[in-house]
């Protein structure tokens, strides 16, 4: 981050609007493999939609995830896409989660956005960035 640029948090909701899960691998023992499609519309601080595309496994005591969601839309006045990739794990009730903006993933208005991502709750993205 340069002296000019201040990293900027935020908090969008959004509302799943389509929900596409696939098993492509369910083993007699251990976690089941799926494939997610979610499509996603955001309100508030983001306008916009987002597509993500996640793979799981899912098991009786725990499981995880990794995704990559492209997000388009207006954030902060500037109307663009940019990339977040983002994964979590779940150990009983041990949950961890992880997310960033792709480097070099923002178009248009939103060209050079990099920072950090996650879901603080369910349905509202937490996003901390630079542009």
């Amino acid at each position: 981050m340069t002296s000019q640029e201040t990293e900027r948090a935020i908090e969008a909701t959004f509302e799943i609007v389509e929900f596409d899960e696939i098993a492509y691998d369910e083993p007699a023992a251990g976690p089941k493999l799926t494939r997610v499609t979610i499509r996603k519309r955001y309100h508030g601080e983001i306008e916009g939609t987002g597509v993500v595309h996640v793979l799981t496994a899912q098991g009786e005591a725990g499981g995880g995830y990794v995704a990559s969601e492209r997000v388009e839309g207006t954030l902060d006045g500037r109307t663009g896409t940019f990339v977040i990739q983002h994964g979590g794990l779940a150990d009983g009730t041990d949950l961890s989660s992880f997310g960033s903006i792709v480097p070099g993933s923002g178009t248009g208005e939103l060209a050079g956005i990099r920072g950090r991502a996650h879901e603080a709750q369910r349905e509202v993205l937490t996003l901390a960035y630079t542009l």
